[in-house]
């Protein structure tokens, strides 16, 4: 009867944390550590861009978040370069990603098209980025992000499910 008891107090006291408290295990992860810590960057990011008022403010932070989750990619499937001419030229991750990825080049060159009004909107240009091309990059790198996830393999592909990368605490 005294290890039924313990049983059950173990699991009322269990139920009792926070489930912020609680660590997730990703079980379906194939992503590295650094991959799926740039995908949490790029949730909170998109987050962010969204509440923002201004719209080059926006447009720049979302711009970032896309940053962070091609970044994931070349994180998670990258691969050294392999002549050393290629490994001394500094390139863009726009530039990278469709070697790594090709089924996302499309979505690089919409990024990389974007990176002049980006630095634009970081430098303070209010004029960057109007209303309507920072909301329609907002929805397009949470497009993105949602394809990255499911590219590797971070929640099923039908689901509309939360993605399965641990938010911050607010603690």
């Amino acid at each position: 009867m005294g290890r039924t008891d313990t049983r059950t107090e173990k699991v009322r006291l269990a139920m009792a944390v926070p489930v912020s408290d609680v660590h997730p295990v990703l079980r379906r992860a194939t992503a590295s550590p650094a991959a799926l810590d740039l995908l949490t960057q790029a949730h909170l990011g998109l987050t962010e861009a969204a509440a923002l008022d201004a719209p080059h403010e926006r447009y720049a932070t979302a711009h970032l978040a896309a940053l962070r989750t091609a970044a994931a990619v070349l994180a998670a499937r990258g691969r050294p370069e392999d002549t050393p001419r290629r490994r001394r030229r500094i390139r863009s991750v726009w530039e990278v990603l469709p070697e790594i990825a090709p089924e996302l080049s499309e979505w690089s060159a919409l990024f990389a098209a974007g990176a002049e009004r980006r630095a634009r909107a970081e430098a303070g240009i209010s004029t960057a980025a109007g209303p309507r091309e920072a909301d329609d990059l907002v929805r397009a790198v949470s497009m993105f992000l949602r394809l990255v996830e499911r590219m590797l393999l971070l929640r099923p592909a039908l689901d509309g499910a939360a993605p399965l990368i641990p938010a911050p605490s607010a603690d």
